[in-house]
């Protein structure tokens, strides 16, 4: 019996992609530390928060939400 193989067919593999950066992931374990100097809002002092025009505010808000 083969595997199966899921799934589009119609994709090119990811190693034939050439306009594509994909980063090596970490050498080692990661730790993300919340602490109480953090700002309780997630647009305030965040480089990925451009303005209230350009981003959905409360997207952006749930996405950094605990």
């Amino acid at each position: 019996m083969e595997p199966k193989k899921p799934g589009n067919k119609k994709l090119p593999d990811f190693k034939e992609m050439t306009d594509r950066l994909i980063a090596e992931p970490a050498i080692g374990p990661q730790l993300v530390i919340k602490t109480n100097l953090d700002p309780s809002d997630a647009t305030e002092e965040n480089p990925y928060f451009k303005n209230d025009q350009m981003t959905d505010s409360e997207q952006f808000k749930e996405y950094f939400k605990e």
